[in-house]
């Protein structure tokens, strides 16, 4: 069984989609891949990263492509219920009913990414649990349906709090965005610079997909053929718990349904090898993120895909690190202690980009750093 055209042509809308915003943001083709599947799909993405990433600006522009009701917001210790779910409906509450007024705020919207998310009280979790879990929000006595397709969460790091747990488990792919490499800097530069242009002219963007076609797609992920992969996938599954992936089981079935979501973009009826990319992001911790790398790229080689680069352990860059300090009581010029310091720079944006939570090993570099920059300036 063949897709129908109007399959074909929701796919090729959002090809288009994803080109527009690669064609946008330097150094952010996963996380525009991940945005779409995650609607497709209807779960839940985990960004990891610093500020100034540009992650709210993707959503934004993300959310007027696929002309999507947005909601975002930027949760704190703070934050009260009210600013995410909408005011007491104080007429109602004077004659005995409690109601919230909803309209225009998270229960409403479609797509929702809400910035450093692990931040909100224990009321504001608890209620979000149950909106991603049922897609339902408790308002008063009542069980109000949400039309919530996914949930895009942003944090400096994924909490140890074992309270979290079960909320942070929600998100289902889980994708660390940092800054862009230096070989991207001029790109950055000319791309940056034409978003500030747009938001300064404030051109209204047209949406290029219908939402409605979206969830259509979404109700055909149930035709997608994973028999001939499911085998596969169940060693995989074995193989990374063995190397101490704990996947829950919640997480291996969703992993299911973003394979037929990878295939359905690509416009397949039959699951492969091919589709199996989705699974580099179910991750629970960053760490996790290289042992997924290790098992699943010889198959995704073999099958022809581009496969995700391994990161060098922190272990490794300190040594190299050690071998250039070691080097700086023979520098003599100028030029010399010059390239000695960008030697050190690139080892500083390697753990700002591959390892940004290991502050000892970037307090080592920037040390090593001073010390040659003291060097340049007593040269000088």
């Amino acid at each position: 069984m063949a897709w129908p055209q109007n399959v074909h042509n929701t796919i090729k809308r959002l090809n288009s989609v994803k080109r527009n915003l690669k064609s946008l943001f330097t150094g952010r083709d996963q996380a525009v891949e991940l945005l779409v599947l995650a609607t497709v799909c209807q779960e839940h993405l985990l960004l990891i990263g610093p500020p100034g990433t540009a992650k709210t600006a993707i959503i934004n522009y993300y959310t007027d492509l696929i002309d999507a009701r947005e909601f975002s917001y930027l949760l704190t210790r703070f934050t009260e219920p009210s600013e995410l779910f909408g005011p007491l409906d104080v007429a109602a509450f004077q004659q005995g009913t409690y109601h919230i007024c909803t309209e225009g705020m998270l229960p409403e919207a479609q797509i929702v990414f809400l910035d450093e998310v692990f931040q909100g009280s224990s009321a504001i979790l608890n209620s979000l649990l149950t909106i991603l879990n049922e897609r339902k929000f408790y308002n008063g006595s009542q069980r109000q349906a949400v039309p919530l397709i996914s949930l895009i969460g942003a944090s400096n790091s994924v909490p140890d709090d074992p309270s979290l747990q079960a909320f942070a488990d929600r998100f289902v792919l889980r994708l660390e965005v940092n800054k862009v490499e230096d070989s991207q800097i001029d790109e950055l530069l000319q791309q940056g610079w034409e978003l500030e242009r747009e938001r300064v002219a404030t051109t209204e963007r047209l949406p290029i997909v219908k939402l409605d076609d979206i969830l259509h797609l979404h109700g055909r992920l149930m035709e997608v053929n994973i028999a001939n992969i499911r085998p596969e996938y169940g060693k995989l599954v074995r193989e990374l718990r063995a190397e101490g992936i704990d996947l829950s089981d919640r997480r291996v079935v969703k992993g299911l349904k973003l394979i037929a979501g990878a295939t359905l973009l690509r416009g397949a009826e039959s699951a492969e090898f091919v589709d199996l990319w989705p699974l580099y992001h179910l991750w629970d911790r960053p760490e996790e993120a290289d042992v997924l790398k290790t098992v699943l790229n010889p198959h995704l080689e073999e099958a022809g895909l581009d496969t995700i680069k391994i990161t060098r352990p922190v272990a490794e860059i300190i040594m190299d690190l050690e071998t250039i300090a070691a080097q700086e009581r023979f520098l003599s010029s100028e030029s010399s202690i010059g390239a000695h310091l960008m030697a050190l720079n690139k080892l500083r944006q390697e753990l700002i980009a591959n390892h940004p939570q290991n502050i000892d090993a970037r307090k080592q570099v920037e040390a090593v750093i001073q010390q040659g920059l003291q060097r340049l300036e007593v040269g000088s």
